[in-house]
């Protein structure tokens, strides 16, 4: 894991013909951060940051399946999240099922996945049910997998699957010649994914908030002082180019 921020990005804004198909990241995973900054700058609600991060999401999900990845995790709500002012979560939630139920038919037709990353247990009913709803309607779709971690938190995805590991394999003796890593890695929620390629982190955040860390050891990161509601084309492939210039070793020469 590298930490290299957007300052050595290109100076110019390079464009999609600036693009290399052949170093295109499976995986990109997202920290959608700066909402509630972008509505204050404004002097508006926090709740029309959230909805202004929405339709930036919609756009992002466009650029990933015209770019050609196939894998996008989008961080939406963290189990943090919870013990935030009711009202705002609240307003969240509404909003959650709001968009999942205005988009799901177009994101079904273009072939988008959506997968549901995070606590089942504690996530509310009705919040749980449009989430369930949009992944059997989309199960077998192929272009896109959108991973949506929602009520996420990678230290306890590490420890509810590191006890899941241990009630199945508990009178179990692993061999030298087992990889205990794959094995671990098929108890997490993203069991059926390849690790992210490229983290990114909008608004000028430096760190990264308790999301994917087992699966982010190797993950080239990016980060930009720009808010989520702003985060467009041009960064996207800003993005794209700054991950392609670099020489990915994963600790070889």
């Amino acid at each position: 894991m590298r930490f290299i921020s957007s300052i050595i990005a290109p100076f110019k804004s390079p464009s999609l013909s600036d693009i290399k198909k052949n170093k295109i990241p499976i995986h990109i995973a997202i920290i959608m951060d700066g909402n509630g900054r972008w509505a204050r700058k404004r002097g508006l609600p926090r709740i029309v940051g959230h909805k202004k991060g929405a339709d930036a999401l919609k756009n992002i999900v466009t650029l990933c399946k015209d770019v050609g990845i196939k894998y996008l995790t989008v961080y939406s709500f963290s189990s943090e999240n919870w013990q935030r002012p009711q009202d705002e979560v609240s307003e969240l939630m509404d909003l959650f099922v709001e968009v999942l139920q205005r988009e799901l038919e177009s994101l079904h037709k273009n072939g988008i996945k959506i997968v549901l990353l995070g606590q089942r247990e504690i996530i509310p009913l009705r919040i749980l049910k449009i989430f369930e709803i949009s992944e059997e309607k989309t199960k077998d779709n192929k272009e896109l997998l959108l991973n949506v971690a929602f009520s996420y938190g990678s230290r306890q995805e590490i420890a509810n699957a590191a006890k899941k590991m241990c009630m199945e394999y508990k009178n179990k003796e692993f061999s030298s010649e087992e990889n205990i890593e794959k094995i671990f890695s098929k108890f997490l929620y993203t069991s059926d994914c390849p690790d992210p390629d490229l983290l990114i982190r909008t608004s000028g955040e430096y760190r990264i908030s308790n999301f994917l860390l087992w699966q982010i050891a190797y993950t080239e990161l990016y980060f930009t002082k720009t808010l989520w509601p702003d985060f467009n084309k041009k960064n996207f492939y800003k993005a794209i180019y700054d991950y392609q210039r670099r020489n990915r070793r994963f600790g070889k020469l």
